[in-house]
Formats: C-alpha cells, sequence, structure tokens
C-alpha cells in the first residue's frame, strides 16, 4: 500500500502537462473517479480518491482549467480492515457547465459511457493522461514480490473498453475483465507494468517497484535453492546408509574371497558412513573420481548378488 501511495503521489505532483492533456486526465479522474449524479434535476460532478494528493490535483485543475470551485469533503466508511478514508471532490452549482466542457455530457447532453471521444483520438499525451487519471482515480498495484499486476477498476464495461483501447495505442497489451460485478482493466506482464508506469509518469516508483520485485525473484530462488540442496543432502545421507548395509552384508556372504580393490571401496564406505561419494574418492588410496568408487561399490554389491543367487539355486 506505501508503494501505491508513493506512485499516486508522484503522478499527482506532474504540473507540466499541455492543456489538452490536463483536460484529458481530469476528464478521465471524473469518469473513474465517480462521475455525474442527478439531484433536484441539476447535475452534480462528483468523484473520489483514496489518496488526498489525487483529489487534490482534481480540484485544482477544475478551478485552474474550466474555472469552477469545487468542495474537497473527507469522507470516513467502514470496511473490513477497519475505517476507510476517501477524499471527495464535488461541484454542485456549476456541475451541468463542468459535465459538458470535460466531454462527459455529449452535445445532446447524453452521459458518455465510456471515455469522451476527444480523449479516445487524441494524441499520445491525452492517451498517457487518460490513463494517469485512470490510476489516480482507482488504480491498484501489486506489491514486490507477489503475483505482478497493474489494475484500474472501471466505472463500466465502456469505459473498460476505451482504457484497453488506450493502452494499445501506448503500445501496451491489457486485458478487461469482470471481477464479482465489477469492471477491471489488468496488465499481469511485469515488463508492461514497468513500461506503463513510465509512460503515465512514475519512472521513480517504477524502478522501485522493479528493483523489488526482483530482490523478491532472488530471495526466492535461493530459497528453492536451499531446498533443493537440502533434499540432495537428505537423500544422499539416505542412500548412504542403505549403502552400507548393503556392505555389511557383501562381506558377510564373500568373506575372503573379496578382491582387494574391492574390499578397499566397501571398507571406506563403512568406516565413513555419512560421506558422500565424491568424499570417498578423496580418501581412497591412491584417490580416485567418485565414479570410480562408486562402480567399485556397485561390483561389490553385484558380486555379492550373484554368489546369494548361486547358494538359493
Amino acid at each position: 500500500m506505501a508503494l501505491l501511495d508513493d506512485v499516486k503521489s508522484e503522478l499527482a505532483a506532474i504540473d507540466n502537462e499541455l492543456p489538452a492533456a490536463k483536460k484529458a486526465q481530469a476528464a478521465t479522474m471524473i469518469r473513474f473517479g465517480g462521475g455525474l449524479h442527478l439531484v433536484q434535476r441539476h447535475i452534480v460532478v462528483e468523484a473520489q480518491f483514496d489518496s488526498f494528493a489525487s483529489a487534490q490535483w482534481l480540484q485544482n485543475a477544475i478551478k485552474e482549467i474550466y474555472g469552477h470551485s469545487s468542495d474537497l469533503i473527507e469522507v470516513s466508511r467502514q470496511a473490513p480492515a477497519g475505517d476507510a478514508v476517501r477524499y471527495s471532490v464535488r461541484v454542485l452549482r456549476a456541475g451541468g457547465a463542468l459535465a459538458l466542457q470535460t466531454g462527459l455530457l455529449d452535445r445532446r447532453k447524453r452521459p458518455v459511457r465510456g471515455l469522451p471521444s476527444d480523449i479516445i483520438s487524441g494524441n499520445i499525451a491525452q492517451i498517457k493522461a487518460a490513463w494517469r487519471g485512470a490510476f489516480l482515480a482507482h488504480g491498484e498495484l501489486s506489491d514486490p514480490g507477489k503475483a505482478s499486476y497493474l489494475e484500474i477498476v472501471c466505472p463500466g464495461s465502456e469505459a473498460a473498453l476505451a482504457l484497453v483501447g488506450a493502452a494499445r495505442r501506448l503500445g501496451i497489451n491489457a486485458k478487461a475483465r469482470q471481477v464479482r460485478s465489477s469492471e477491471r482493466v489488468t496488465l499481469r506482464d511485469p515488463d508492461a507494468i514497468e513500461r506503463m508506469l513510465n509512460l503515465i509518469g512514475a519512472p521513480k516508483s517504477a524502478r522501485e517497484w522493479t528493483g523489488k520485485r526482483n530482490d523478491g525473484e532472488s530471495r526466492g530462488k535461493a530459497n528453492r535453492l536451499a531446498n533443493f540442496d537440502d533434499a540432495n543432502m537428505r537423500r544422499s545421507a539416505k542412500a548412504a546408509v542403505e549403502a552400507s548395509e548393503k556392505v555389511v552384508e557383501a562381506f558377510r556372504l564373500l568373506g575372503d574371497s573379496i578382491p582387494d580393490n574391492l574390499r578397499a571401496a566397501g571398507q571406506l564406505r563403512l568406516d565413513h558412513r555419512d560421506a558422500s561419494l565424491e568424499e570417498l574418492g578423496r580418501l581412497a588410496d591412491p584417490p580416485v573420481t567418485k565414479d570410480a568408487i562408486a562402480g567399485r561399490i556397485r561390483r561389490l554389491l553385484q558380486l555379492a548378488a550373484k554368489v546369494e543367487k548361486q547358494r538359493a539355486q
């Protein structure tokens, strides 16, 4: 959650965009943050955010770009994890005028169900701004070390499809999906997530997210290797104990008829029951490879098995 707050703070601090891009961001923030409401035949514009910086950016944009005053209200609501605080930006008296100015009402004064056409057909700066606005309004980002995702909760299927099309114009493959009756647009590929964060204006957060994700993957790989090594050690120890028991039985069956090199290999196994084959090879006189010591022990056991079979017959 801390990283998500950092991303939104970084995005809300951007103040060097051209007017068209600022308008695209403001309109998208309103659309994805709440939208238009009809109160006593008057249109009210309201958008809620989990980030104060996001709400403050929209309030300033409404005043600077469109010339309307708005109210910024802190709203507290109950949630399973405790009280959740959200920040609501409301435009009451000039709501209808703002809705027309942002393109959220079409020329026939009907609400736009996706995103305004001026944004969809706009330049790349407007497309980036629209994605930035959607993320500020309802964006989510996975914690490093967990399954990677960047997700936008959308107000409807039309808005989700508009966002997918905007991502395609940026060269990024995003997917729309429905989760518990809510429409979402999701990025899963870590490289695509990093690129999107850079494109919408959060390069610092992108580096931090990628760095922490790589650290988490490295730790996970190290743990898997450690577990693998531990399992190998247990298997080797078990095999050594079983081999020692078989060597004891081979000595009993063969008695004095064991070739000297096979007897020496078997005795090494008995004298160093916890040692690996490689270690036994180094202890041999003269030293031999682990394949050589393994071969001698194997021939000793095969010889014992042959004698036991002959006796049985």
